[in-house]
This record gives structure tokens, C-alpha cells and sequence, in this order.
């Protein structure tokens, strides 16, 4: 189970990732996590969760498990694997090690955690850097 501020994530006892979004921007990264998922789904990437369940009015997804997170990835597999994720028109934009799993299923690694990422095509989606502004700027003008 993962417990931050901006976001659950629990497994449950049927193995899917159950994940409620919260703080900053809650909605948009939902949105943006979704939107991502499905665009994915279509383009036949199979190295990335499947949405299962979505419920907007709770910010709530369920997906596949998409395996553990493989925290000793090389530098160089991490980012031929986000390299093969651009390949299929996305660029995540949280490219961290937190954000790879391995799936003993499939026998490979996998690529988690999309409210951070763009279509290339299109130029959809949000950049991490535009939330920590956007969070900074909230903070300023509460003060």
C-alpha cells in the first residue's frame, strides 16, 4: 500500500490496484491517468496497466497489477524501456525506477504511475513541472 498526500494505492486481496487521487490538481492528474491508460490500451501497448474500473466522482481507478516495483533497474533498461514507451506516442514525464515494475506473469518490466505524461501527438496530458508551479502558485496566493 502506498499512502501520500496526492494519492492511495492499495492491492487488494483479487491482486488489482486500487487507486483514489487526492491534493493538488486531484482531478486533472485523475483525468490525465485515465486518459492515458486508454490511449495505450488502443495503440496494443502491453507494458502498462489496464483500466478495469473508473469512477470520476470519486477519483477512483482499478487497473491490472502491473507487477512490483523493481527498484535495482539499471539506469540504461530504464530508459530503453521508456524509450519503447515513446514508441508508442507517449512521454512519461516521472522517469524514476519508483515507477517500474516487474511482471513475474509476463516475465517483463512494466511502466506504472501516468498522471505525468504527455501524447506526443497530440500534446495532451500534463507535465510535472506545470503542477509544481501551478501548487506554488496556490501556496503564494493563500499567504
Amino acid at each position: 500500500m502506498k499512502d501520500s498526500a496526492v494519492a492511495s494505492v492499495r492491492i487488494g486481496f483479487d491482486g488489482l490496484v486500487h487507486k483514489r487521487y487526492r491534493g493538488p490538481m486531484a482531478a486533472e492528474r485523475y483525468n490525465n491517468e485515465l486518459r492515458i491508460l486508454r490511449y495505450l490500451e488502443e495503440k496494443g501497448c502491453d507494458f502498462v496497466p489496464r483500466v478495469l474500473e473508473e469512477h470520476p466522482e470519486k477519483l477512483y481507478l482499478v487497473t491490472t497489477n502491473a507487477g512490483r516495483i523493481a527498484p535495482r533497474i539499471g539506469e540504461e533498461k530504464m530508459n530503453r524501456l521508456f524509450d519503447e514507451l515513446e514508441s508508442f506516442g507517449v512521454r512519461h514525464d516521472d522517469r524514476a525506477a519508483r515507477n517500474i515494475t516487474y511482471n513475474p506473469q509476463t516475465g517483463r518490466f512494466c511502466i506504472i504511475d501516468f498522471e505525468f505524461a504527455l501524447i506526443k501527438e497530440t500534446g495532451e496530458g500534463l507535465r510535472l513541472k506545470d503542477v509544481e508551479a501551478a501548487v506554488k502558485k496556490n501556496k503564494r496566493s493563500s499567504e
